[in-house]
């Protein structure tokens, strides 16, 4: 399919719909239509494996499924069998469920490297928890979080310190720090600089790049050393990297850590799981001045965490991690051939752990390139591709790999016309996709 031939008209409206009634068009600013091509931005109507139809009636091979949590495909029958067997039992009621220890069994089970786990519904409350609960065994103040990662949170903490700062105190903005990635010797000196006063170190342990050799353990070691505790976000790392995330790969152990995404296949389920002594702090048998840890109505919804048990356990029998790893490399290697072929190589470049794959646009000069962006998802979309980055599911099969690269490879054809050009501008055909992070609409 040519990219002038793909037409959205229901999608287009439903667009204008979303806009009218809910503030952005959608809830999670990361699938806003901004992030698409101008009138391409298709609204789903349903999906099943490694693929979705818009309202239009178009189908595409889709990757990053709902912001990487969908990682076995959409309606995968196992979780949905486990979510069926509760729906006529109830969801929710006044005392806990038994499914809820069997879930904080089946998770610490997998992931041995927590003693305690408390389920929520979405990472931001997840991570929030760990970082109140840091101030309140330190006694200390300040967070300090990596700055070369993108997201940690909706709260506070961490949204004062981006673009979209508004509404947001200073006060609060100035207690949170940032260090760089893979840099020891200057997240020591940031924690000297303020020593005492720092109560957490939060990080992904690693994101489109391997944390260096060591790197990982001399941060344990600089945390023990200033007496701050080390968090380790995994709403990403968790199930890709391995059914334990991160830390059972690499082998070092945070004292608190953070679960979701991949964790409910696209139910709402999240976790903060981590050292007993830390996290019965927010229970009715440690000691010290109670911290109010999570408390969430929906939290513990049968539903949800029979969906994680699912999961958890497909990933385990099926050896589900490493088929991500088999169809990411399978994937890099066809798009870089493409690339190369098409002399973009260095224009258009995959990066990543093959479980968590994106794409770099760069212009003429090897810049990063919001206009060259939305040149290639014009393309990828025309071709029946939805891929804001190039995040397997284990749902996609070798010929969704094969359809995805020729995409690519036609895409590429274009993205060299326009190199050649010096500019992209006649084959965007509208605005530029946008950063997700920007101080006005």
């Amino acid at each position: 399919m040519e990219n002038e031939q793909l037409d959205l008209p229901r999608s287009r409206e439903a667009n204008e719909r979303l806009h009218a009634l809910i503030p952005g068009g959608a809830h999670t600013y990361a699938k806003g239509d901004d992030q698409y091509p101008e009138d391409l931005a298709p609204v789903i109507s349903h999906g099943h494996g490694a693929h979705v139809w818009d309202v239009d009636g178009n189908r595409y091979v889709e990757y990053g499924s709902g912001l990487r949590s969908v990682s076995l495909g959409h309606a995968h029958p196992r979780v949905l069998e486990a979510v069926r067997r509760e729906l006529d039992r109830g969801s929710n009621f006044v005392r806990p469920s038994i499914v809820e220890v069997e879930a904080a069994e089946r998770f610490l089970a997998t992931v041995p490297t927590a003693e305690m786990v408390k389920f929520a519904k979405n990472g931001s409350d997840a991570t929030t928890a760990a970082v109140r609960l840091a101030r309140a065994v330190t006694g200390r103040s300040r967070v300090a979080v990596c700055a070369d990662h993108p997201f940690f949170s909706v709260d506070d903490w961490f949204i004062g310190t981006t673009p979209m700062s508004a509404g947001i105190p200073a006060a609060t903005t100035d207690l949170t720090l940032g260090f760089p990635y893979g840099d020891l010797a200057a997240t020591d000196e940031l924690l000297t600089r303020h020593r005492g006063e720092v109560a957490c170190l939060i990080l992904e342990p690693a994101t489109h790049t391997e944390p260096p050799p060591g790197y990982l353990a001399g941060l344990r070691e600089l945390a023990d050393r200033h007496g701050c505790v080390l968090v380790f976000d995994e709403m990403i790392t968790g199930l890709r990297w391995s059914e334990a995330g991160a830390q059972g790969l690499y082998g070092v152990v945070p004292d608190l850590s953070t679960f979701g995404k991949a964790l409910g296949n696209g139910f709402a389920v999240s976790a903060l799981a981590g050292r007993r002594d830390l996290m019965e702090r927010g229970g009715l048998r440690g000691a010290g001045d109670r911290v109010f840890l999570l408390s969430t109505t929906h939290g513990a919804e049968t539903h949800s965490l029979a969906a994680a048990m699912a999961v958890l356990t497909t990933y385990v029998e099926e050896g589900v991690t490493a088929r991500l790893h088999a169809l990411g490399e399978r994937l890099a290697a066809g798009v870089r051939d493409a690339t190369a072929a098409m002399g973009v190589g260095d224009h258009l470049v995959v990066r990543g752990r093959a479980s968590n794959l994106v794409f770099a646009t760069l212009d003429e000069s090897g810049r990063p390139s919001q206009r060259y962006r939305t040149l290639f998802l014009r393309h990828l979309l025309a071709g029946g591709v939805l891929a804001p980055s190039f995040v397997v599911s284990s749902a996609l099969d070798d010929a969704d790999i094969d359809h995805t690269v020729e995409v690519v490879a036609q895409a590429c054809a274009v993205y060299r016309k326009a190199l050649d050009a010096g500019d992209p501008t006649p084959w965007l055909a509208g605005r530029p996709v946008k950063p997700v992070f920007r101080r006005e609409a």
